[in-house]
């Protein structure tokens, strides 16, 4: 299979060719049209003119003698006949008395017209050009005045320079082609490298760039390339930090269930403790179905349309729901859970989704918070949004870690995370599911003062 590069050289290779050939064809017809009719129209007007020396009568020898010395001041040939018959006297070619003058022409000569004609003569190989003047008096064809001119042909014009034209034509089309050649495998090595960094990709190299050289479409396609490999192996890292960090989250607590299990199993534990360890296994069975529940809802999400059903719903009823829902929780650590919520506020939202935010970002405040402390929710209207912010006094979030906190497994505190079962994946699917609702999370933070969580949603239209 030929290259592109290559078929577009022999594609204006081609046009190169047709160029010449037209501009050959072209110069032809300019020559009939410009050499041939300035040629006719100047043996017509000197013609005309030396018709007006004859004053008419009998043509006498010294107005023929007065035509042929015009000969030497002109490259036209120029005869003066009384009888045509007698023109292949003075001319240094036969000429056929009955082609040249038939029953036609001399009524045009008679009415006073010239004869215009153009023929080939073997004698001088190529094409003669001829006017035939009458001269008239009272009705009678007296003589004529025959002027003749040999057509040279555009290769006789160029004489000795035909073989220079046609060597510097051939040369031209040598230069060009090559020139034309190394620019479009100039313009084309930028493609190449695009269709070698995409085998590469194809095989699993990820790292592949493609280098810039230019702004025009190849360029910005060369720079489209490397923007999408850059986000490919962001997303094949991204993939793999996932799969080990979830191999990483579930091994602890399996090898938990497993080695306390083989313990019981093989009548290693005594039975005064055998109740803590089954307490142990169920904990970490249950971190494992959440940490599973959890990545199996980031999935969903992921694959989820993003235009979900939104209607209508009371904020403060919603808010109230998980108050309720988070009591127990808060009254473990002697937390107090407060909520001032406007009663009128209605957002477009989703109940179920909508729960499962402020339950999550609820329960990191009253366990990030130290004990007989304050969790509060305040929900309000402002610029047609309705802002639900929770604040807690609880351990707080360092500068460096709150740009991360969104992240998918990661954790703040990691021990801390562990030992009350957090999973690094709460925060990040309250983000997947505020986009959503179409609205927005921001997060602010100090350490020991507290960490405020403000949500954004648009309020219903009126």
């Amino acid at each position: 299979m030929k290259k592109v590069s290559t078929r577009i050289w022999i594609l204006m290779f081609l046009f190169l060719i047709i160029t010449v050939v037209f501009m050959y064809v072209l110069t032809n017809f300019l020559y009939k049209r410009l050499y041939v009719e300035d040629t006719e129209n100047m043996m017509i007007e000197v013609g005309t003119k030396l018709q007006t020396i004859y004053t008419g009568g009998r043509v006498t020898d010294d107005f023929i003698e007065t035509i042929e010395n015009y000969n030497d001041y002109s490259n036209l040939n120029i005869f003066a006949v009384r009888n045509p018959r007698e023109l292949s006297a003075c001319v240094p070619f036969d000429i056929d008395y009955a082609t040249l003058i038939g029953f036609e022409e001399r009524q045009q000569l008679l009415a006073g017209k010239y004869i215009q004609k153009i023929g080939y003569e073997p004698r001088f190989d190529r094409q003669l050009i001829s006017v035939v003047l009458p001269l008239v008096d009272q009705n009678r064809l007296e003589g004529i005045i025959y002027i003749y001119y040999p057509l040279a042909k555009i290769s006789e014009l160029a004489n000795q320079e035909v073989i220079f034209l046609i060597g510097s034509a051939f040369l031209f089309l040598i230069v060009i082609g090559f020139g034309i050649y190394k620019g479009i495998r100039h313009i084309m090595r930028p493609l190449s490298d695009l269709q070698l960094a995409v085998e590469q990709m194809s095989q699993g190299n990820y790292g592949v760039r493609v280098p810039v050289h230019s702004k025009d479409e190849v360029g910005r396609l060369s720079s489209t390339f490397n923007t999408m490999a850059t986000s490919i192996q962001q997303e094949d890292e991204a993939q793999k930090t996932f799969l080990a960090t979830v191999s990483h989250e579930l091994r602890t607590p399996i090898s938990y269930v497993k080695g306390y299990s083989e313990a019981i199993h093989n009548g290693m534990i005594e039975d005064a403790q055998q109740e803590e360890t089954i307490q142990l296994i169920v904990r970490e069975a249950n971190r494992m179905e959440r940490l599973t529940n959890e990545l199996l809802q980031l999935a969903r999400m992921e694959n989820e349309q993003t235009d979900i059903e939104l209607y209508p719903m009371p904020l403060a009823e919603t808010l109230r729901d998980v108050q309720a829902i988070m009591s127990q929780q808060a009254n473990k650590k002697n937390i107090t859970l407060m909520l001032e919520v406007d009663d009128t506020l209605i957002v477009e939202a989703n109940e179920l989704k909508l729960k499962q935010i402020f339950i999550n970002i609820i329960e990191n405040a009253i366990n990030y918070s130290y004990e007989q402390a304050t969790v509060e929710v305040v929900a309000q209207s402002i610029n047609h949004h309705a802002e639900i912010m929770i604040k807690d006094d609880g351990i707080g979030i360092a500068s460096e870690d709150l740009a991360h906190v969104t992240e998918r497994f990661y954790r703040v505190n990691k021990a801390r995370s562990r030992a009350d079962g957090g999973s690094g994946l709460g925060l990040s699917i309250v983000e997947q599911l505020v986009k959503q609702l179409q609205g927005t999370l921001e997060i602010k933070s100090e350490v020991n003062k507290g960490t405020v969580v403000k949500i954004r949603m648009p309020l219903m239209e009126e």
